[in-house]
C-alpha cells in the first residue's frame, strides 16, 4: 500500500515529501492540444472578454476568438510566414491587442517571448540576439527600440495599432487591426502542436544575476489555467467577475493571468496600459471591478494614502511577487474591511504557480505564501547535506507539478543545476512548511549573506528595519569584506522630514539581533530599485555599493 501523507500537514515521512492538501486539477488527456484551443473550448457564461480602461472599448469573447483565428491565418501566410518552433516577440505595454497577438502566435505552435517596454535598446537587442524572433509585435512608440542590425535585421514587424501610416518604416508589414480582420481560413496548413511543445520563452527577472530564458510548454500553461480556474472557482459561478489588469502582461504573472488563464473562464478583464493610482481607482469604479491582482508596492500606496480610497464593489485583492508583512495585511484590513487579501507564490520557472492563500482565513496566517497549489508536491531540502527535511524545518524549497518549466533556453548547465532528472524544480528559496501545510518563504538562498560562516537572511533584517517609525523602505545586501567574507549593508529610504542617521539605524538593529546579524554599513537613498513584480533588485544595489562611485 502506498504511503499516505499526514492529513494536517501533507507531509509523508516515508517519501519525505509534502503533498498539496488541495484537490488535484483534471488535466486533458488529448496529447495534441495547444493552450489556445484549450482556452477557446471552455464553456462559460461570460460575454465581454476585454475592456480598454482608457477608451472603454470592449471586446466580446466572440470577437476575441474571431480576431485570434484571423490573426493566426494572417501570421501563417506570407509575408509573415510564422511557423511552429519559431519565436515571436511582444514588446508592448498592456493593451487589449496583447492577448490577441499572444494567442494567435501560440496557436500556430510559435514560441512567445515578451520584453519589458522600459528596457533599453541594448537590453532588448541582447534578448533578440538570444531568442532570435522572426516576428515582433510592438507599438509605433516602441519601434525605435527594436534592433535593425544583427539578429534584428530580418524581423518582420506587426504594429499593435489599428492602421498603418505612410511614414511607417519598412520592417512593418502589418498592423494587429489588419491581421485580426483577416477572414479565417479553415483549409490552411496547420502544424501539429502537442502539449509537450514549447509555448513561451520568458526571461526570468534576474534579481540575483543575469536573466535566463525560461521555456514553458503548452502543458505548463494548460495546467496553470486549470489551477487558476479552480482557485477562483469561476467556472461554477453564475456571476461574471471583473478583473483589473494592473500588472504587466510581459511578466509571467500578467501573461498567465490576463493574456491566457482568465480568458478560459468567462471573466472580464479591464486593461490598464500602465499603473497610476487615480486611473486605477477610476477604472475600479467605472467598470465594476471585483478582483484586483497587484504587486505589493500598489498595496503599500493604497494603505499609505491619507484618505480611504473609493473602491466601489471591489471584493478581493490578489497580491503576488513578494510576501506581505503582518502590518501591511492588518493595516489594509482595518482601512478596507470589505476587501479580502489573497496571496500567491510562484516563479517564472513554475509558470507563476506554487502556493496561494484562497480565503481570508488562510491569509490571516501572517507571513505565509499559502498552501501548496493543486497537483503540487514539495520537498524542503537542507542546502548543505541534500537531506529532505520534515515539518517546520528550513531548507531550499523543491517543487514538482505539471506547470514546471521544460528548462532554460540554450543553457543545459543552468537547467541541470535547477531541474532534477525526475522533475523537481529547485526554487532557490529558503522555506519551511508548518504543521498545517502552510508554506513560509524565509529568503532567497542565493541572497543569504555569509558572515564568518554564519548565514544571514536579508529579508529578516528588512522586515525588522521596516518596523522603525522613520523608515519608509529598505533593502539589505551583502557587502564584501576581506576579514569576515560579507556583512549586512542597508539601503534606507527615510520617511519625509526624518533626519535618521547611519548610527541610529545600526543601533536599532543591533539591539534586536544576534551579533553576526548586525547591519555594519548604511546608505540613504531616494528609492529602492525593484522589478515589475516588486522584488528588490539586489544585484543593482550590490553593484552600486561595490563600485568606486560616490553614493
Amino acid at each position: 500500500m502506498a504511503a499516505r501523507p499526514d492529513a494536517r500537514s501533507g507531509y509523508c515521512a516515508a517519501t519525505r515529501t509534502f503533498r498539496s492538501k488541495r484537490a488535484d486539477v483534471p488535466l486533458p488527456a488529448d496529447a495534441d492540444l495547444d493552450v489556445v484551443r484549450f482556452l477557446a473550448s471552455r464553456r462559460h457564461a461570460g460575454v465581454v472578454a476585454l475592456v480598454d480602461a482608457a477608451t472603454g472599448h470592449r471586446v466580446t469573447f466572440q470577437e476575441l476568438w474571431r480576431a485570434v483565428e484571423g490573426a493566426a491565418t494572417a501570421l501563417a501566410a506570407p509575408p509573415l510566414s510564422l511557423r511552429k518552433g519559431q519565436v515571436a516577440l511582444i514588446l508592448s505595454p498592456n493593451s487589449v491587442h496583447f492577448p490577441v497577438a499572444a494567442l494567435a502566435a501560440m496557436s500556430l505552435g510559435a514560441v512567445l517571448t515578451t520584453a519589458n517596454p522600459l528596457n533599453t535598446p541594448a537590453e532588448i537587442a541582447k534578448q533578440v540576439a538570444d531568442a532570435r524572433p522572426v516576428v515582433a509585435f510592438t507599438t509605433r512608440d516602441l519601434l525605435p527600440k527594436l534592433p535593425r542590425a544583427g539578429a534584428g535585421a530580418g524581423i518582420r514587424v506587426v504594429l499593435l495599432e489599428p492602421d498603418r501610416l505612410p511614414s511607417d518604416p519598412s520592417p512593418v508589414v502589418a498592423t494587429i487591426g489588419e491581421i485580426s480582420a483577416t477572414p479565417p481560413d479553415p483549409t490552411r496548413r496547420r502544424d501539429r502542436v502537442t502539449q509537450d511543445d514549447p509555448a513561451t520563452l520568458l526571461y526570468s527577472s534576474g534579481t540575483t544575476g543575469p536573466s535566463k530564458g525560461v521555456v514553458a510548454t503548452h502543458r505548463s500553461l494548460i495546467s496553470m489555467v486549470q489551477i487558476i480556474m479552480s482557485r477562483f472557482r469561476l467556472e461554477a459561478s453564475n456571476r461574471t467577475e471583473t478583473f483589473l489588469c494592473t500588472v504587466p502582461m510581459f511578466h509571467v504573472y500578467g501573461l498567465v493571468a490576463f493574456a491566457t488563464g482568465l480568458l478560459g473562464c468567462g471573466a472580464t478583464i479591464v486593461v490598464l496600459s500602465k499603473y497610476e493610482l487615480p486611473e486605477m481607482l477610476r477604472a475600479i469604479n467605472e467598470y465594476g471591478v471585483t478582483y484586483l491582482p497587484l504587486v505589493p508596492p500598489i498595496l503599500v500606496a493604497m494603505l499609505a494614502h491619507p484618505n480611504r480610497l473609493p473602491l466601489g464593489g471591489l471584493r478581493k485583492v490578489l497580491s503576488g511577487g513578494a510576501p506581505l508583512s503582518k502590518e501591511l495585511i492588518e493595516g489594509f484590513k482595518e482601512k478596507y474591511p470589505q476587501v479580502e487579501i489573497l496571496q500567491g507564490y510562484g516563479l517564472t520557472e513554475s509558470t507563476a504557480i506554487g502556493a496561494s492563500t484562497d480565503s481570508a482565513e488562510e491569509s490571516s496566517r501572517y507571513g505565509t505564501a499559502g498552501l501548496l497549489s493543486p497537483s503540487t508536491e514539495a520537498k524542503i531540502v537542507d542546502p548543505e547535506t541534500g537531506e529532505a527535511l520534515p515539518v517546520n524545518r528550513t531548507g531550499e524549497l523543491w517543487i514538482r507539478g505539471p506547470y514546471v518549466m521544460k528548462g532554460y533556453f540554450k543553457n543545459a548547465e543552468a537547467t541541470q543545476s535547477t531541474l532534477t532528472p525526475d522533475g523537481w524544480l529547485k526554487t532557490g528559496d529558503l522555506c519551511y512548511i508548518d504543521e498545517d501545510g502552510y508554506l513560509f518563504v524565509v529568503d532567497r538562498l542565493k541572497e543569504l549573506i555569509k558572515y564568518k560562516g554564519y548565514q544571514v537572511p536579508p529579508a529578516e533584517l528588512e522586515a525588522l528595519l521596516l518596523t522603525h517609525p522613520e523608515i519608509e523602505d529598505v533593502a539589505v545586501i551583502p557587502f564584501p569584506d576581506r576579514e569576515v567574507g560579507q556583512f549586512p549593508m542597508a539601503y534606507v529610504v527615510r520617511k519625509k522630514g526624518s533626519n535618521l542617521s547611519e548610527r541610529e539605524v545600526m543601533e536599532f538593529v543591533a539591539k534586536q539581533v544576534a551579533p553576526y546579524k548586525k547591519v555594519r554599513k548604511v546608505a540613504f537613498v531616494a528609492e529602492i530599485p525593484k522589478n515589475a513584480s516588486g522584488k528588490i533588485l539586489r544585484k543593482d544595489l550590490i553593484k552600486l555599493a561595490t563600485s568606486k562611485s560616490k553614493l
